[in-house]
């Protein structure tokens, strides 16, 4: 480690732009001839899902993102006061909310409803603007999104607002329930649905810019779902959106989460460790204290199933995880207090990485990601640009 620290994420922003570059190549793939690749929309929501909104927006970019993506109103505020003006959405708000905040700093809002349509306009009246909106019909995700038999009457009020000069409709969007399962029949009748409402916008006389459906594992399965434009959420952290589906993509992992051990003991063959005393030594072993528990966001139900990676090897863990600290097998190999045990990271030499955590812990790789946090500091380093970081 380069500098003394409890525990610490890393994240190399070379990865991120790495892994947009060739998200935006696997987009491009099977295009027509003479047709326009999709543009790409990398989502930042969530911190840059545990990354940090910030610098993965600017690495994003520097990728080759044309838009960026965030839930909330506030997240794509944060976007904005990092310092980034480009074509920016967001999608998820409630009803009071300050919408004239992210009008005035040009980021497209969505309208899933008459009465948030209402409040979009109302607040583009007061600031003597016209704002930018997309509207989300719900082809069968069944969570946000206005609901097709409601899709005419929205789109009716939005051509009234577009010839009052209070907003724009810039795009049409939508989300799929099962795009990570390629051949569930989900897929074509929301794609189907999708096709509908979009017939509809245009006989509306509605023209948006973009067109948008897919997701990081619709992008890489569906491509006749990619319209004009593609959200990648996941795989922009190089984490496999689909696994055991995907071919090796070739996405890097961009975080690692690692700690130095902070003690080392001898336990005799009938040793027990943790709460409950859930593991017992078999043999006589060697353990070592990692400092990183679940107030970091590890999973407690992955006691007893999970592995880090110390000096060249996995470790299994031992016992219930704790709030601050759990323990690891070092059986008789060599460890010292302060060697760096990485808890997961790029999967470099068969280490442990992300999806581990996820499959031990029974949920997927976007939980572990973007539930770390507490009292780990992050790092930011860039590996094409200096020598920062590194495997552990």
């Amino acid at each position: 480690m380069t500098s003394r620290a409890r525990a610490e994420i890393v994240v190399d922003l070379a990865a991120i732009r790495h892994n947009v570059r060739r998200l935006r190549e696997i987009a491009a793939d099977a295009v027509e001839p003479g047709a326009a690749a999709p543009m790409m929309m990398t989502v930042v929501k969530a911190d840059g899902y545990g990354h940090g909104v910030t610098e993965v927006s600017r690495a994003a970019r520097e990728g080759g993102a044309d838009w960026l993506g965030a839930a909330t109103l506030e997240e794509a505020l944060a976007v904005r006061e990092g310092g980034d003006t480009g074509p920016l959405l967001c999608w998820l708000t409630v009803p009071g909310d300050d919408w004239g905040a992210a009008i005035g700093r040009d980021i497209d809002v969505t309208a899933y409803s008459l009465g948030e349509l209402a409040e979009i306009e109302a607040a583009a009246r007061q600031l003597a603007t016209t704002a930018r909106v997309q509207l989300k019909i719900d082809t069968g995700l069944t969570r946000g999104g206005c609901l097709p038999e409601d899709w005419p009457a929205l789109l009716a009020e939005c051509r009234a607002a577009e010839e009052r000069g209070h907003i724009r409709v810039t795009g049409i969007w939508s989300h799929l329930a099962c795009g990570d399962e390629p051949e569930h029949p989900a897929n074509d009748s929301q794609e189907q649905v999708f096709r509908e409402a979009l017939a509809a916008v245009e006989q509306a006389g509605l023209r948006p810019e973009v067109r948008h459906l897919a997701n990081s594992a619709a992008t890489v399965l569906r491509p006749s779902v990619r319209f004009d434009l593609v959200r990648c959420g996941i795989a922009s952290y190089g984490l496999d959106p689909a696994p055991g589906v995907t071919d090796d993509l070739g996405l890097v992992p961009a975080m690692t989460v690692r700690a130095p051990l902070a003690m080392v003991k001898s336990a005799p063959a009938g040793t027990s460790v943790s709460y409950g005393h859930t593991w017992t030594a078999d043999a006589d072993t060697r353990l070592g204290l990692v400092p990183v528990g679940y107030a970091e966001g590890l999973p407690r139900v992955a006691s007893n199933t999970v592995e880090v990676w110390l000096n060249g090897k996995r470790r299994p863990e031992r016992g219930i995880i704790c709030m601050d600290q759990f323990m690891i097998d070092l059986g008789d190999d060599e460890a010292h207090e302060g060697d760096v045990v990485e808890i997961f990271g790029t999967g470099h030499d068969g280490a442990p990485t992300a999806l581990d955590w996820a499959r031990a812990a029974g949920t997927i790789n976007y939980e572990i990601v973007t539930r770390i946090g507490g009292r780990l500091r992050r790092v930011h380093v860039d590996s094409e640009r200096d020598t920062e970081g590194g495997n552990a």
